[in-house]
């Protein structure tokens, strides 16, 4: 088994919860993201983001606006549906029960 291969799965099962929370603090550009999950060392390419925010948007759960650009293209912001805060909240409820699980399963000796 490749390790590697272990952790990028890992990552990507948290990319939906982790973008998602993100935008839930407001607009958001898609950079802004980038940098912020590679800061927190959660890997991503725009190749895989944007059908992530795709499948966001399709699920009801986010919303974009264009805003012009002064040096550029405009660009696209997202933002959170109120459909998305409560899908948040159901992630966010699990997240908690699967750290809880997870830190009584590998304290033990």
């Amino acid at each position: 088994m490749n390790v590697a291969n272990t952790q990028i799965q890992m990552r990507k099962g948290l990319l939906e919860f982790c973008v998602l929370h993100i935008i839930s603090r407001g607009e958001v550009y898609t950079s802004d993201l980038i940098e912020e999950l590679t800061q927190a060392q959660m890997i991503v390419v725009e190749g895989t983001l944007y059908p992530l925010l795709n499948r966001l948007k399709s699920a009801s759960l986010v919303e974009y606006r264009w805003v012009e650009s002064e040096s550029g293209p405009p660009r696209k912001y997202y933002s959170i549906k109120e459909e998305g805060k409560a899908f948040l909240g159901t992630l966010s409820n699990t997240w908690d029960s699967l750290v809880n699980s997870t830190l009584l399963i590998t304290s033990k000796n």
